[in-house]
């Protein structure tokens, strides 16, 4: 007689906070109740994913939980070892540091193997920065692209800035793009000085905080109406 197969856990991809929220304001309950019986978690830092674990839920045994972590110094040979608990039956779960896992995150490559090995993904219902910036920017949803973050050295950020308006006026397309935050404003004064007069520029920060700042003008009205942007969480979305 053939011997049964033991059932696997599935992967989990938990949204978190965009910030300093409370997590129930911006999360739906089946968050919380899959922290609950989740013990393995795949988490970029383990302090951070520590602070919101407790948050969602003060009651769960911190002293319990196995956390792997998944960053920029993560061995990619570790990787596929993260999905061990889901072939022992037990679910696993994904946290980002802020907003949806897998979308400019790490988390997408642990995603991939699992469904190498027929391991269920389970994505979840939570705040996505790029989705809240492009919902509340009023350019074109239909048709649109996210570059991550432009080149640091100030003539092939020009040049790869006039590239995404070039493509932006030619496919119809809004190019979303975002900014270590300490550099926001350097980068505003970058697009204001290189772009159009005539194209759209949206700035969102702050995406479900109270400070939540979305306005979208053309580069010539943003000239005299530039924010203070300097360690806020922002995206920057054009369209020519």
């Amino acid at each position: 007689m053939a011997k049964k197969r033991k059932k696997r856990g599935s992967l989990y991809l938990i949204p978190t906070t965009l910030g300093d929220t409370e997590p129930l304001e911006v999360l739906p309950l089946s968050v919380k109740r899959t922290i609950e019986g989740i013990t393995y978690f795949i988490v970029e830092n383990e302090k951070s994913a520590r602070r919101f674990i407790k948050k969602i839920h003060p009651r769960k045994s911190q002293a319990s939980l196995v956390l792997m972590a998944l960053n920029k110094f993560t061995d990619a040979s570790q990787i596929p070892s993260f999905l061990d608990p889901c072939l022992e039956g037990h679910d696993v779960g994904v946290l980002s540091e802020a907003g949806s896992p897998a979308v400019a995150d790490p988390g997408a490559e642990v995603v991939k193997i699992a469904h190498e090995k027929g391991i269920a993904v389970v994505p979840m219902v939570g705040p996505s920065s790029l989705l809240l910036a492009l919902m509340g920017s009023g350019l074109n949803g239909q048709q649109f692209a996210f570059h991550g973050y432009l080149p640091i050295d100030k003539a092939d950020r020009k040049k790869k800035i006039k590239e995404l308006e070039k493509e932006s006026r030619e496919k119809d397309q809004t190019q979303l793009f975002i900014e270590t935050p300490y550099r926001n404003n350097s980068l505003i004064h970058h697009l204001l000085a290189t772009l159009s007069k005539k194209t759209y520029l949206c700035i969102a920060a702050d995406l479900t905080l109270p400070t939540e700042f979305i306005s979208t003008l053309t580069i010539d009205e943003w000239q005299e109406k530039i924010p203070d942007l300097h360690k806020r969480p922002t995206l920057f979305l054009i369209k020519a």
